[in-house]
């Protein structure tokens, strides 16, 4: 009978993720760096703010949602967990 004593199986340590250190308020170069590139963005969400520009998500989605009250960007997608922008082309042309 091969019932014998082998290794015992160690458990392991888990999957570890690397911190992430995002800012929770603008300086003046990442506020200005904001107002430049993301309105050029085509596709914007929260999420892809927040890799661009290593700032807190609650700070992008206030960020954005001040773009979209000014009219630099369009919303194409407002759900409870998923917000989807788009860029301002004009007055509605691609409709």
């Amino acid at each position: 009978m091969a019932g014998g004593k082998g290794k015992k199986k160690k458990w392991s340590k888990g999957k570890s993720r690397d911190q992430v250190d995002n800012k929770v308020l603008f300086s003046k170069e990442q506020y200005d760096r904001f107002h430049a590139e993301v309105p050029k963005m085509k596709l914007i969400t929260v999420s892809a703010v927040v890799e661009k520009l290593k700032i807190n998500g609650g700070l992008a989605r206030r960020a954005l949602r001040d773009l979209e009250a000014a009219g630099s960007i369009r919303p194409i997608l407002i759900s409870r967990s998923q917000r989807i922008y788009t860029r301002n082309v004009g007055e509605d042309d691609e409709e």
